[in-house]
């Protein structure tokens, strides 16, 4: 098969599956909207960059439309990093102050209005002819990879501390959406560091090399589109979110030192303890899925901030590992009960709170050493 015929092949596939999930993601019926738009345009302007193929077959020369197009690029990834915003904080919203992201993208088409766009055909033609000697051309490569390189460093951060804040916080399942998050972001960064990698090839000697790349990256885009596509149908509840004014414990604990208010009287401190641990045995808070911090402060009448510096702190546990023990704790009384044998695993971990065999199965064993099911065995 010809390398043309394979490349329109891959990008005309890549394209449909592209389009056919942005369309989904837009009318889909769901309180996530910016998330789903955010990650539609995502999914657009991939399909616009991949489709240089097939824009060359119907467009004959350069253009200044062709040039716009390529220049997409610049949008993609900062995109993607809004998207990572509005998927780990509940209260994310588009303000105008996100218009600076698209600071590069301006920059790299001004750059280009001498002696490209401003120009004639016949010096579009000797422009692209040239490009290895172009400054310009140079210059959007080195400003697209140092572009990317911040913003990559920058969504690893975001999910770093929006995991831990989760952690903090909260005690549902919904750690697998950061977990997934973050594998997915390391994808894209293989992806982009491959694409790196086309681009020096491109402007060396071997550019037939940065060809047979291409193809090779559009293999991999549409592997990494139809993973996710199958992760959102088969986990439409896997995105849930945080509020992004909490604080980390770590920040608060910064805070104390610095009023120097964090040395709380041992009294209350065991006051304290002794009314969480007695509304945690009487009221079994722990039962509910979607328990968070707040829930339990309001229950037993100390303040956030109080109680995330106890557990978080004091106890030098996060709250969701807190309240799994208590969950844990109570799956293993279920386990032992011989009039209880029957019960199935999966009835077991709906009854104590969770509800993700995945995230019972882990938080099983990292507190027993066993799996539910060998620890029936062992009894």
């Amino acid at each position: 098969m010809e390398k043309i015929d394979l490349l329109i092949i891959v990008t005309v596939i890549s394209l449909f599956i592209s389009l056919f999930l942005a369309f989904f993601l837009v009318t889909v019926k769901t309180k996530h909207k910016i998330s789903n738009y955010l990650f539609a345009t995502f999914l657009i302007l991939t399909a616009i960059d991949t489709s240089q193929t097939l824009f060359n077959l119907i467009v004959d020369g350069p253009s200044n439309f062709g040039m716009l197009r390529g220049l997409f690029a610049f949008l993609q990834i900062p995109v993607f990093y809004l998207y990572v915003l509005s998927v780990c904080y509940s209260d994310f919203k588009l303000k105008p102050k996100h218009l600076l992201h698209l600071l590069p993208f301006v920059i790299a088409n001004v750059i280009l209005i001498p002696r490209f766009y401003a120009v004639d055909v016949a010096s579009k033609i000797n422009f692209i002819k040239n490009y290895q000697n172009s400054v310009e051309i140079q210059f959007n490569h080195i400003l697209i990879h140092v572009q990317l390189i911040v913003y990559i460093i920058a969504v690893f951060m975001v999910l770093r501390k929006a995991k831990k804040l989760y952690l903090e916080n909260c005690a549902g399942t919904s750690i697998s959406s950061y977990n997934w998050l973050f594998q997915f972001t390391v994808v894209l960064t293989i992806l982009y560091s491959v694409a790196l990698l086309k681009n020096i090839f491109k402007f060396s000697d071997y550019p037939y090399i940065s060809e047979w790349i291409k193809i090779g990256l559009l293999i991999f885009q549409l592997f990494i589109i139809c993973w996710y596509l199958f992760k959102a149908l088969n986990n439409p509840n896997l995105f849930r979110n945080i509020d992004s004014k909490l604080k980390l414990v770590s920040d608060i604990v910064l805070e104390e030192k610095n009023k120097e208010e964090l040395a709380v009287n041992e009294k209350e401190y065991n006051e304290d303890l002794l009314k969480l641990k007695q509304y945690m045995a009487e009221e079994k808070p722990f039962l509910d899925p979607s328990l968070t911090i707040q829930d339990v402060s309001k229950g037993i009448a100390i303040p956030v901030r109080d109680l995330s510096l106890l557990i978080n702190h004091k106890l030098e546990q996060h709250f969701y590992d807190f309240i799994n023990t208590y969950r844990i704790e109570r799956a293993m009384g279920i386990l032992k009960d011989v009039t209880k044998s029957k019960v199935t695993i999966l009835e077991i971990l709906y009854d104590v709170g969770f509800n993700s065999k995945s995230s019972f199965n882990t938080a099983f064993k990292k507190h027993t050493g066993f799996t539910p099911t060998d620890y029936r065995k062992s009894l």
